[in-house]
């Protein structure tokens, strides 16, 4: 086999990634002068007179290409590009088998085990550097490759770590949120409150709650933060410590007398200023919707203002529904806007519920939302249950409905039932 005079074009600098080509071939002279060329090319060159020898070398050294014999004693050239492939690597490595067959099968043969090029003899060395030239562009790519890969995997490795990190803050979040509600039931007399709070996320943006206000008068209240996540959760965490205490000199709802008793304000006073307050002093572009009530524990009289929230419902102690309200603006959307309060009248063994949209939207499989009509289906099959037991049995109900316990959105709700 004799290496036919290279042109000078082909003289350059080889790639550094292509660091040693090994020679297997049973003839030493035929290795000798594709050695000259290689190493005149500028490539470390490994040589060896047999496949079984080249394997040890292979499982030794970082072979990045190789140049073999189709015929030799032993093992031959495709049989042993078989078993380089089935060598364990971290990179490819180019195969080049040199033949001096023709015939498309025996081609096809090599390719089948491996072969990325075929070189016929005797070698003309323009070709060889022609082909291995392909070969550099493919370990170029390999290795563009590789090298992306591990800056992903080391970039999602990093992602995971800052994952975890805002995971872990999240769950201490949905603790502080939770302990928004310091009591989820509470008895006023005959009367008793209870109250559902369950974000779809970590965190969500309904709040619900209730608060005594003097003179025998409860207020409850239910709000829906638009949006939902980490920046829905701080307004509601900021709504909370506007609603939530019994002291007025922290609830909006609440004012104080000179004799120091303590005085409902009127529900509509109370959201237009909280539609004042997030336009003038809070500088955030969400908005919310509320429904605020205060009842009478005496006489059942409650007066509500519907802010752009679902309609409230009140289920007679005979079972019948009534929804009441007539919409309203949301909170923190036009200056100046005006809520208008509503009036009903509860009798012994009514109960009154309020609920965000979460559960009035929940879609079932086919995307149908359960509505006012399922809501009233809902309260009717649970007439019979009372307090946290109420909600087990909607949620439970919910969830048949849905055909899945994770819902697109928060459910949060309040129920007042009247003694």
């Amino acid at each position: 086999m004799n290496v036919e005079t290279e042109h000078p074009e082909f003289r350059q600098d080889p790639p550094s990634l292509v660091r040693l080509v090994l020679l297997v071939d049973d003839s030493r002279l035929q290795r000798r002068i594709l050695r000259a060329s290689l190493e005149r090319w500028g490539y470390a060159v490994a040589e060896c007179g047999s496949a079984e020898e080249a394997l040890d070398i292979c499982r030794e050294r970082p072979v990045d290409l190789i140049i073999s014999d189709w015929m030799m004693p032993g093992m031959n050239g495709p049989e042993f590009c078989s078993a380089f492939r089935a060598l364990p690597r971290d990179s490819y490595g180019y195969f080049i088998l040199l033949t001096s067959k023709s015939e498309t099968g025996e081609m096809v043969h090599g390719l089948d085990v491996g072969a990325d090029e075929f070189l016929t003899k005797p070698v003309n060395a323009n070709e060889l550097r022609a082909r291995i030239a392909s070969g550099e562009r493919i370990l170029r790519m390999e290795h563009q490759l590789r090298e992306q890969n591990r800056l992903l995997s080391a970039t999602l490795a990093e992602l995971r770590t800052l994952y975890d990190a805002i995971d872990r803050d999240l769950v201490e979040a949905r603790k502080l949120q939770q302990s928004l509600v310091r009591e989820h039931s509470r008895r006023f007399g005959a009367s008793e409150v209870t109250l559902l709070l369950r974000p779809c996320g970590h965190v969500g943006g309904d709040l619900v709650g209730f608060f005594p206000a003097g003179d025998g008068k409860v207020g409850l209240f239910s709000v829906d933060v638009s949006g939902h996540g980490i920046s829905s959760a701080m307004v509601t965490a900021r709504l909370a410590g506007l609603l939530v205490s019994s002291s007025p000199d922290q609830n909006l709802a609440l004012e104080g007398g000179e004799d120091g008793t303590i005085h409902a304000r009127p529900p509509e006073e109370v959201v237009e200023h909280l539609n004042r307050l997030f336009l003038e002093e809070l500088e955030t572009e969400h908005y919310f919707t509320i429904l605020l009530a205060l009842v009478s524990l005496d006489t059942g009289e409650m007066r509500f203002v519907q802010a752009g929230h679902p309609y409230p419902a009140i289920q007679r102690a005979d079972g019948t529904i009534e929804f009441l309200g007539a919409g309203g603006l949301p909170v923190g959307l036009i200056p100046g806007a005006g809520f208008e309060a509503g009036v009903a009248h509860l009798a012994p063994g009514d109960r009154v519920f309020l609920a965000s949209d979460g559960i009035t939207e929940c879609p079932s499989p086919t995307d149908e939302q359960l509505g006012e009509e399922g809501l009233c289906r809902l309260l009717k099959t649970n007439a019979h249950v009372r307090g946290e037991a109420f909600f087990a049995a909607i949620m439970e109900d919910l969830v048949a409905y849905a055909g899945t316990a994770d819902m697109p959105d928060d459910i949060s709700a309040v129920l007042f039932e009247f003694g």
